[in-house]
Formats: C-alpha cells, sequence, structure tokens
C-alpha cells in the first residue's frame, strides 16, 4: 500500500481520469479543509457516489491503469473467472450501465487465450437473443483486450443454487425452457455453447434465465490426452471424455444437452449428478456419465414427467438423447404446463400409495386401443379387464413376464398399446421385464406402467422410468390408471392391435 498525503492523494485521483479538480475541491470543502486525512475524503466521495471500493483499493497500492477500458469506468467486480474479470462499468459519455469483461493479464502474452477471449466476442456479437446476454462492443488490443456487455441485475444460476439449496420443479423447469431456448437460437445460427454449467447461467431479478461465456471451452486438441491434461477448462475436458467415449465429432449440438440436463438434475437434486474431481485425467474416464444413478433415486419428489427429461437428456448414447435443443425445449415447456396444471406424481408419492390425478368421463376413451396387462392373479386380471373394457380398451391378459416381452416382436407390429406390469405378485420378475421393455429398441417407444406396493422399496428404487415410463402405487385406483393411460397414449398413433 502507498502512505499518500492528503495532497497526493487528491493529485492521483485526478491523474488516472476518475475525478475532476473541481469534484475534489468540493470534496474537501465538506471535510473542512485539506487538514483532514486520506479516509476524511475517501468517505464523503463515497457518500457522493463519486468512489467506490475497488477505485480506492487500487488507487491504495499505486495502481495508474485498469480504471478505464475505453470509454468506459469500471464500478466494481461482479465476478471472476479462471480467464478474465467481469466489472460493472459506466460509461463516460451517456452514463449508460454495462458489464465490462476484461482478459485477465496473465493471460494476455498467450496468443491461444487471447485468440479465444477474441472468437468469444466475435461469436457473441452474432448472437440476439432474449435468453443470451448480449456482447455491444470489443476492443481487440492484444495488449489490453476487453469486451462490453448487456449488464444483468441479478446473479448467477450457481448462486442461487447456495442460497436455494435445491429448485422446485417449476422453477428449475422455467429456466431450463429459458437456456434451451437460447441454445435453440445459437444452433440456428451454427452455434454450440460448449461450456454449460450452473455459473454461466445468469438469473435475472425476474426469475428469468440468461446464458453467457459462449465459445470458452474448446481450448485443448480433444485427440491429444497429453494436451487434454493440460486444457485449463475443466468443462472443456468433460466435453472431450463425453465426446470421445460416444464417438461423436468435437461440436455435436447434443453434447451440449447431456449438460443442460446435467445442470436441471443439480437444481432439483441438490447436487451435481456427475462425479466432482480436481484430476484433471480423471475427468476423462467416461464411467463419470455412465454411471450416473436415477434423479429419482436421489430426490423421490421429483415428479416423474420432469425425471423423465433429466433421464433422455442424460442418456449415454446419443442417438437416445434430445437430438436438438428445439426438441428438449418441447418437452421442459409441455412439462411445465403439465406441473402447473397438477400432474405432478412423483416416487414418494407412488411409495406412500397417495398419487394425485383426475380423468375425464368419458366411455369411448379406449377406443381401438389395446391394453397387455401382465399379472398373476386372476381375481386382479378380472378387475383391469371389466373396468378398462367398460371405458373402450382392449384387453390382453398374460401371466408370464417373460412371454409378454416375447409377444412383441421386431418383425411384426406390436400386440398392445401399453403394457400393465403388476409387481405386488410377480416381484423382481415384474421389474427386470418392465426395465427391459423400456431398454429394446423394438419397445422402447411403446408406453408401459409398474404397478408396485408402496412397501416395495427395491422395485420402487430400480425401476427405470422416462418419457413413456411411470409407475402407479397399489391399491390401484381405476380413475387414476385411466388417466395415466390417456396421458401416456395421448400423443401416440392408433397401432394395429390384437383382440383379447
Amino acid at each position: 500500500m502507498v502512505d499518500f498525503t492528503p495532497t497526493q492523494f487528491s493529485q492521483r485521483l485526478v491523474e488516472v481520469g476518475l475525478l475532476e479538480p473541481l469534484q475534489v475541491e468540493q470534496a474537501w470543502s465538506e471535510v473542512g479543509g485539506t487538514d483532514g486525512t486520506c479516509q476524511d475524503l475517501i468517505r464523503v466521495l463515497q457518500r457522493k457516489e463519486l468512489l467506490t471500493n475497488l477505485q480506492v483499493d487500487r488507487i491504495l497500492k499505486g495502481e495508474r491503469t485498469g480504471f478505464f477500458y475505453g470509454k468506459w469506468k469500471v464500478l466494481y467486480l461482479i465476478g471472476t473467472g479462471t480467464f478474465a474479470r467481469v466489472y460493472r462499468g459506466i460509461h463516460r459519455e451517456n452514463q449508460r450501465v454495462a458489464a465490462v469483461k476484461v482478459l485477465r493479464k496473465r493471460h494476455r502474452n498467450e496468443p491461444v487465450q487471447v485468440d479465444q477471449f477474441m472468437r468469444e466476442a466475435r461469436v457473441g456479437m452474432e448472437l440476439r437473443h432474449p435468453n443470451i446476454v448480449a456482447i455491444h462492443e470489443v476492443d481487440p488490443d492484444p495488449r489490453n483486450p476487453f469486451m462490453v456487455m448487456e449488464f444483468v441485475e441479478g446473479q448467477t444460476l450457481r448462486e442461487l443454487m447456495k442460497v436455494r439449496g435445491k429448485l422446485d420443479a417449476k422453477t428449475a423447469l422455467s429456466l431450463m425452457a429459458d437456456v434451451a431456448s437460447g441454445l435453440a437460437y445459437a444452433a440456428s445460427q451454427g452455434v454450440t455453447h460448449r461450456d454449460m454449467k450452473l455459473s454461466n447461467v445468469l438469473v435475472t431479478s425476474q426469475g428469468r434465465a440468461k446464458l453467457v461465456d459462449f465459445g470458452l471451452a474448446a481450448l485443448a486438441d480433444t485427440s491429444n490426452e497429453a494436451a487434454l491434461a493440460d486444457c485449463p477448462s475443466a468443462r472443456a475436458i468433460d466435453y472431450a471424455a463425453l465426446e470421445r467415449g460416444t464417438g461423436v465429432r468435437k461440436d455435436d449440438p447434443r453434447s451440449d444437452l447431456y449438460f443442460l440436463g446435467s445442470m436441471l438434475y443439480h437444481v432439483l437434486a441438490g447436487s451435481s449428478p456427475l462425479t466432482e474431481t480436481r484430476d484433471r485425467l480423471a475427468r476423462l474416464n467416461v464411467s463419470r456419465f455412465r454411471e450416473v444413478p436415477n434423479i429419482t433415486r436421489v430426490e423421490p419428489s421429483v415428479p416423474h414427467n420432469v425425471a423423465a427429461i433429466v433421464s433422455k437428456a442424460m442418456e449415454f448414447d446419443p442417438s437416445k438423447r434430445y437430438q436438438t435443443p428445439n426438441e428438449m425445449l418441447t418437452d421442459l415447456k409441455s412439462t411445465l404446463a403439465r406441473i402447473e396444471s397438477g400432474d405432478t406424481l412423483t416416487t414418494a408419492a407412488v411409495a406412500s400409495g397417495k398419487p394425485a390425478t383426475a380423468v375425464p368421463d368419458a366411455s369411448t376413451e379406449g377406443a381401438n386401443k389395446t391394453i397387455m396387462l401382465v399379472e398373476s392373479k386372476l381375481e386382479f386380471q378380472d378387475l383391469i379387464r371389466e373396468k378398462l373394457k367398460k371405458r373402450g380398451y382392449r384387453v390382453l391378459v398374460i401371466a408370464d413376464p417373460s412371454r409378454a416381452l416375447a409377444r412383441f416382436s421386431p418383425e411384426d407390429e406390436p400386440p398392445a398399446d401399453c403394457v400393465l406390469f403388476s409387481a405386488p405378485e410377480l416381484g423382481a420378475a415384474a421389474l427386470e421385464a418392465f426395465n427391459q421393455f423400456g431398454q429394446d429398441p423394438h419397445t422402447a417407444n411403446i408406453p408401459a406402467i409398474l404397478m408396485v406396493d408402496r412397501k416395495q422399496q427395491f422395485v420402487i428404487r430400480n425401476a427405470k422410468i422416462g418419457p413413456k415410463r411411470m409407475m402407479l402405487p397399489m391399491p390401484l385406483k381405476v380413475r387414476e390408471l385411466r388417466a395415466s393411460l390417456l396421458r401416456l397414449l395421448k400423443s401416440d398413433q392408433p397401432q394395429k392391435s390384437v383382440g383379447s
């Protein structure tokens, strides 16, 4: 720290351009003359909002630069990362407020880092969307590169999570829909993000999400393991490991969607689904992406329809993942609407035996639909057959889960539009058949329901739910079954069916 006299401190304020001489003189007059101390002057200037703590600290350290970037005066630090710092700034002439992002000094002599910073700026200048933080201008001077961005009143999603712990389904879906909307627009411009993480999502004071930092990943040669180990961006290594493990190209847009699903998992469960480690070579271990537990096992209060989005986004096999941001955005929006209308069935509700569903009263709701019931108990077979036939469904009953699976052949039309697997009598056999039905390519898109006793905790924990896979608790209420069938079959085209 420099031990300034009051006169020297005043001169330095003027020399670096922070204040005009008249402003300093007026402040001294309020102090009571130059007999006051530097701290007396600082207090007056800060009270008049003419000086900030950041500016004071830099002056007292003897610094003469870093107060201005172009015509922008920096006021205080609002964010910091591996490569850059972000300040709140104000334009010297029109007093417009913006965020000024400045490359750290230690990277300014590194051509790769300067080029990466400039690439992000050039990409960002072309993107104009409500869910992407806009970049307004850039100074390419390699000695002092900076960019000027839209200033967002709010906080990062990571900061929000530190306060909230976890988010409810409606809030999480709303924020992720905003992010997906920004990704969809960027994709339409041929741009992928490649650095999807909580700290790169800003949440405004109105509760909307905006993406920042396009292009800060991909800093290493993904074909060179040594280069990957030296890569300064952890997320770049994560992307490289996922893409190499799944055999897709470096800029595959489905990689962004995997990490968007990871973010949705994190905000719902309150913790990351991926094993956290600082060991960069360990980050290349593909098992981190394969061994993610189903979110309903970690957080049973997550509605099944929301968990289905997480599961699909985080499919290890890229062909089973969402293929475009728009596809995921559609599911996020439709599921948000369903949550708002009360469709909130959860694993916790199944375990307690108290799901909440509603169904319209329609005698022809099951017209041209065939339901296969996999159940060994005759009384229950008769009950379900009678109740569903009254609603227009055709019911096919099979007692053995293995025989039920064998009825679905890749070469033939499926014998049913939906399969009900009953676990109270069939136990683990029903669970295994239900999970297998969801994995086999020729049945993966056929809806299925697993009926469980709430005491069957092993079955509930290990059932693999998805967009067309759900659980219902026993004892079963027919009205709840009908509501579930309507939801699962609503978007399906009628299939050729076989009579019971």
